[in-house]
């Protein structure tokens, strides 16, 4: 009889818990995702009636017989990034792939992957680039500048390596067209949507309502170029919108190097974006207006004494305020540098702080951010006068913070100051080639501030601390819904950092984890999801993380749980959303016993499904009791466990 019974509540709370949350979807912390391009196509391979298609140096696979394309990345299966070369080796049935950085990777129809590592890993001199794949039976030959390396597809190992000038060096191979499908499947392949950006390129971004707003240009000080395609791509977390482009064909002048981005907070569809070339505004993705020396206060940049031509109208720091008014800094012209547009109408407020001794404004001036005071800030990221500037737009001064001086007194020179930010508790953090700084809220405004460094106690008995990530090139910083700092850094990937500054929960690199690069040039955050967005060097990719915004207040209409019901299959973390900060949570059973309980993150607060005692919790229903972070009555929802 009880048998019978609990397994007919069983089967009832499954069903009312499924119709409930059928409609939402979530990811599992902890998860990944990439975000590449597939859109220039580099090369075709046949393999039956599959094709290989390497795109913009990722891979994808089509289906001719039912037309399904499946793509290929870190998350799924390969061990790398940007393939230069594939080719097939039909008596191997198998792949080869071949990374820029000569790794390999063999591929079969079913989508299994082996690795071939002895290239990449092979301490040599030489150089070890891979210019052309030429098939021979069971083996691909790889050429390098230093030989030929013979790689056995079937057995998946390297069978011999031939240097240049060796006796044994073979004189010819058989001949092997490595672009041979491409001709005969290039119309039809040039019709498929396998999805993604158009390009690979990502630098700054900015979050609002669900999309991520990017921009591709690096940062450029000076008169150098990088000349990458001038792109805005939005993302809103399942299609991607590109932004009208190509527009040197449209305006007359070049549209490259766009490194910066803010969108108008009184209409999302205005998004206006700044580079090397100039100011860009854009209506609905396309373009309404832009401005550069010939048609605005805008100049040139100042080099060698003269002003320079449209190619070097450098905006690399724009931000709109709340009034739906942009503010835009004009980095290493002379006579001009703060600006605001309204309008379509200029207004000069040029600053003598911000130009060095010969009148031309600082080469670097970028990432502009308002605080909760209404305080607008930013950085010059230039070589040369590494400072972190403070505007009050109110009364039209500016203080600039040039000495790093930490609260030990000692003296820092860094060569770079990339980012600046402010944390929820109004501490305005820097990011510098030598490790992150703050200045805290209490002297925010003041003329003079000193550039605190977080001391980390060893715990070892002693009473030694060392500085948080110091020496760590940070490149940009970005705080979570539960007030934790995810530190981007040049070449060392990604830190997360508690709310206290005390511990470090992760760091992710390449090396653990499927990111794209180690070289992270900024973070965007989702807090109503978590969703962590990394732009980096190789292209764009995404983690779930266990923080998301918090609410003022916790009802049982925003408080629920997922996944839910929790089946027997899963063995990931169960999240509660719509909590308030740092809320108190308790997870009882039924009859009110206690399993587990702690503090939200932000709004999320995430529990493994186990009890004090590590053992994982028998099937029922299980109580979530919240209170705020004073003490107050929260709400409680509930998880099924079958």
């Amino acid at each position: 009889m009880n048998r019978i019974s609990i397994s007919w509540w069983q089967r009832i709370l499954l069903l009312l818990f499924t119709i409930h949350y059928s409609l939402l979807t979530f990811s599992q912390v902890g998860t990944w995702q990439n975000h590449l391009a597939y859109h220039d196509v580099q090369n075709i391979c046949e393999a039956g009636q599959q094709l290989f298609v390497l795109a913009s140096n990722d891979i994808y696979q089509y289906n001719k017989n039912d037309q399904s394309i499946t793509t290929y990345d870190k998350v799924n299966g390969l061990s790398d990034t940007y393939v230069t070369h594939i080719a097939w080796c039909s008596q191997a049935k198998r792949l080869i792939a071949v990374y820029q950085n000569s790794n390999i990777d063999l591929l079969d129809t079913n989508g299994d992957i082996t690795n071939i590592s002895a290239l990449y890993s092979k301490t040599m001199t030489e150089d070890k680039t891979v210019s052309k794949i030429t098939i021979d039976g069971v083996y691909a030959w790889l050429h390098c500048p230093f030989g030929l390396v013979k790689v056995n597809v079937q057995k998946a190992e390297i069978a011999e390596t031939y240097y240049n000038g060796h006796p044994e060096y073979p004189t010819s191979l058989p001949e092997y067209d490595e672009y041979k499908d491409m001709q005969a499947n290039i119309t039809l392949v040039s019709s498929l949507l396998p999805g993604g950006p158009k390009y690979n390129y990502f630098y700054e971004s900015e979050f609002l309502n669900g999309k991520l707003y990017t921009t591709g240009g690096h940062f450029l000080s000076g008169i150098a170029e990088q000349n990458c395609p001038g792109t805005v791509q939005v993302f809103d977390g399942n299609n991607w919108i590109i932004y009208e482009d190509e527009l040197n064909l449209k305006t007359g002048y070049d549209y490259k190097d766009i490194n910066c981005i803010s969108i108008d907070p009184t209409d999302e569809s205005h998004v206006a974006v700044g580079g090397r070339c100039g100011l860009y505004e854009f209506k609905n993705g396309k373009l309404i207006n832009y401005y550069n020396k010939d048609n605005s206060p805008l100049k040139g940049a100042y080099d060698g004494g003269k002003e320079l031509s449209n190619k070097h109208v450098l905006i690399n720091g724009i931000k709109y305020d709340q009034q739906g008014r942009l503010w835009v800094i004009n980095s290493q012209a002379k006579g001009v540098n703060l600006l605001l547009l309204k309008n379509g109408e200029w207004e000069d407020y040029h600053q003598k702080l911000l130009e060095d001794g010969n009148g031309v404004t600082w080469g670097g001036l970028r990432n502009m951010i308002f605080d909760s005071r209404g305080l607008l800030w930013f950085v010059n990221t230039s070589w040369v006068g590494q400072t972190v500037f403070c505007y009050n737009t109110e009364t039209n001064q500016t203080m600039s913070y040039n000495s790093f001086v930490n609260q030990d007194g000692t003296r820092y020179s860094p060569n770079f100051v990339y980012c600046v930010t402010e944390d929820k508790e109004g501490n305005i953090w820097v990011g510098t080639d030598l490790g992150p700084f703050y200045i805290d809220k209490n002297e925010v405004g003041q003329g003079s501030v000193t550039f605190q460094q977080v001391k980390v106690p060893r715990n070892d008995g002693t009473n030694y601390a060392d500085y948080l990530l110091s020496g760590v090139s940070v490149s940009h910083i970005a705080i979570d819904g539960g007030n934790r700092k995810w530190f981007a850094t040049n070449g060392i990937g990604a830190f997360l950092i508690s709310a206290d500054n005390m511990t470090q929960i992760c760091h992710l690199s390449t090396e653990n984890s499927p990111l794209l690069s180690d070289q992270i040039y900024s973070v965007a955050i989702n807090h109503q999801t978590g969703l962590v967005y990394f732009l980096t060097e190789n292209g764009l990719c995404s983690y779930q993380s266990d923080a998301t915004e918090s609410t003022q207040e916790m009802t049982k209409d925003n408080v629920y749980a997922y996944p839910n019901p929790v089946t027997p299959d899963y063995n990931g973390l169960i999240t509660i959303v719509g909590l308030s900060y740092d809320a108190d949570v308790k997870i009882t059973t039924s009859n009110g016993v206690l399993v587990a309980e702690g503090r939200s993150n932000g709004g999320s607060f995430t529990w493994d499904g186990k009890d004090h005692k590590g053992n994982r919790v028998a099937s029922g229903v299980y109580m979530v009791i919240t209170a705020t972070s004073k003490g107050e009555k929260g709400t409680v929802c509930k998880i099924a466990i079958i």
